[in-house]
C-alpha cells in the first residue's frame, strides 16, 4: 500500500508539474504574441496626459502609445528615472508639448546617442505668450484684450514680490520664460493634433490614410468643443477668473476672459502676503465668488483666499494630470474641458 501511495503521489506531482509548465508556456506565448504585435507597430512615448490623449485618438490600435508622466503627478516638477530613460530610448518617437513645460527634454536629447528616437514638439509653430513673470506690474489684468489690438499680449494683476521664483525658471530657458499651456485652448489643441499626426504619418506612411482619418474626426470634435465654449461664454456678464496658477492664458484669450492668477506659471509657487491682499481687494471689487485650483495641486492657497472673501473653491482642470475620480470614470480631454466650461459658466454668470 505504501508503494501504491508513493506511486500515486509521484503521478499527481508529474501531472501538476506538466500542467504548470503548460500554463507558463501559454502565458509566455501570450506575452510573446503581444510583444511581437507591438514590434510591428510604432512605439510612441508621450510625456503627459494631453499629449497621450491626442496621440491615442490619432493612432487608436495602430501604435503602441505609452504615458511617461503618471496621470496623477504634477508634470511641472517631474523628472525622469533611469527606467523612464530606457523607455524613451526604446521608442520610435517621443511626443512632448514644449521645452517650457517638459524642461528636461533637451538634456535627455543631448544624453542619447545618434540612434535616439524622433522628438516631436507638439506646440511647434504656435506663437507662445510671455510668461507672467515678464509682464509689467500693476497693469490691467490679463486674458482678453483682443479688441484693443494686442491679441498676443496679456498682463498680470500682481506685484513685484512674486518674481524671484519665476526668474529661476526663466534662467533655465536661456533668458525667457514662455507660457506652455497651449493645449487648454481647443483651437490650439487642433494645431497640436495636426503636428502630431504629421510626425506619425512620416514614420508610418503605410497607415497614413487611417491616421489622417482619425485625426480629422478628432479635430472635428475639438472644433465642436470650441464652438460650445464660444456659444456658452459669449454673453456672460462677468469676465474675471482667479486661478491658482497662470495656466489659462490661452483659454482666456480665446474666449475673451480675464485670467487673474494667484501664482505664476509654476503651480508650486506661493504668493506673498501683499499679493494675497491685492487679490482679496480685486475679488471683492469684482464680486468673484469662486477661486479655482488645479486637480494635481494643493488647494491650500486657493482656500486661504476664498476664506478671506467668503468664496468657494473649485477645480478648473489644467489637464496636466487627472484626479483619481476622473481617471476611474475614463474621462478624456473633451469630457474634462466640458466640465471646465460648466464650472466657468456657473461662476461667471451673475
Amino acid at each position: 500500500m505504501a508503494k501504491v501511495k508513493t506511486s500515486m503521489v509521484l503521478i499527481l506531482s508529474c501531472i501538476l508539474a506538466l500542467a504548470g509548465c503548460n500554463s507558463n508556456q501559454n502565458e509566455s506565448s501570450g506575452q510573446n504574441e503581444d510583444s511581437s504585435a507591438s514590434d510591428d507597430q510604432l512605439k510612441i512615448v508621450t510625456t503627459f496626459f494631453p499629449m497621450y490623449e491626442f496621440t491615442r485618438n490619432i493612432t487608436q490600435d495602430k501604435a503602441n502609445v505609452e504615458l511617461l508622466v503618471p496621470s496623477n503627478v504634477e508634470p511641472h516638477d517631474w523628472k525622469p528615472t533611469p527606467k523612464d530613460m530606457a523607455m524613451i530610448q526604446e521608442a520610435d518617437v517621443v511626443i512632448y508639448n514644449s521645452t517650457y513645460m517638459e524642461t528636461w527634454i533637451t538634456s535627455i536629447q543631448d544624453s542619447l546617442d545618434e540612434n535616439q528616437p524622433l522628438f516631436v514638439e507638439a506646440s511647434q509653430g504656435i506663437d507662445l505668450m510671455e510668461g507672467a513673470a515678464h509682464e509689467h506690474d500693476h497693469e490691467e489684468v490679463y486674458g482678453h484684450g483682443e479688441e484693443e489690438g494686442h491679441h498676443e499680449e496679456y498682463h498680470e494683476y500682481g506685484e513685484e514680490g512674486d518674481h524671484h521664483e519665476e526668474e529661476e525658471v526663466h534662467h533655465e530657458h536661456g533668458g525667457e520664460q514662455l507660457d506652455p499651456h497651449v493645449w487648454l485652448s481647443p483651437v490650439l489643441a487642433q494645431e497640436e493634433v495636426k503636428t502630431i499626426t504629421d510626425a506619425i504619418v512620416k514614420l508610418d506612411p503605410e497607415n497614413q490614410r487611417y491616421y489622417e482619418s482619425r485625426s480629422e474626426e478628432y479635430t472635428q470634435e475639438l472644433k465642436e468643443l470650441d464652438e460650445l465654449f464660444h456659444k456658452t461664454l459669449k454673453d456672460i456678464s462677468g469676465k474675471e477668473i482667479i486661478t491658482q496658477h497662470a495656466a489659462f492664458g490661452y483659454l482666456a484669450r480665446e474666449y475673451d476672459l480675464v485670467q487673474v492668477p494667484i501664482a505664476g506659471l509654476s503651480p508650486s509657487q506661493e504668493p506673498s502676503p501683499a499679493k494675497l491682499a491685492e487679490l482679496k481687494d480685486f475679488a471683492e471689487e469684482k464680486e468673484i465668488n469662486v477661486i479655482y485650483f488645479g486637480e494635481t495641486t494643493s488647494p491650500k492657497v486657493a482656500e486661504t483666499l476664498a476664506t478671506e472673501i467668503g468664496a468657494e473653491t473649485e477645480v478648473l482642470s489644467t489637464l496636466e494630470g487627472l484626479s483619481q475620480e476622473d481617471k476611474e470614470a475614463g474621462l478624456g480631454y473633451i469630457d474634462i474641458m466640458k466640465n471646465n466650461l460648466t464650472s466657468l459658466e456657473k461662476s461667471l454668470k451673475k
